[in-house]
């Protein structure tokens, strides 16, 4: 256990810096299940409505740097291009 006030301190932000960046994962996490059991349905336009919000979880999670923004670049390419093969079909 720490001593000294500031490192007092640095365990306790990085307790809150860890728990919200658990709970930012847990929340993409759901998102990215509810948009592939939409594709996995067939249903196009719930996996649309899916992909928006898994899309805006994932760059809110890459400006706060829980994510690295080409992970989430990444991510979202190969999410759209599920969703641009269901439209096609």
């Amino acid at each position: 256990m720490a001593n000294i006030k500031s490192a007092k301190k640095r365990i306790r932000v990085i307790d809150k810096k860890t728990a919200r960046n658990i709970r930012v994962k847990n929340h993409i996490k759901e998102a990215e299940k509810a948009f592939l059991a939409a594709i996995e349905a067939g249903n196009a336009d719930e996996a649309k409505k899916a992909f928006q919000h898994v899309e805006k979880k994932l760059m809110q999670a890459a400006a706060k740097g829980t994510f690295h923004k080409n992970t989430v670049s990444r991510k979202i390419s190969r999410f759209e291009s599920k969703l641009n093969a269901l439209s096609a079909k």
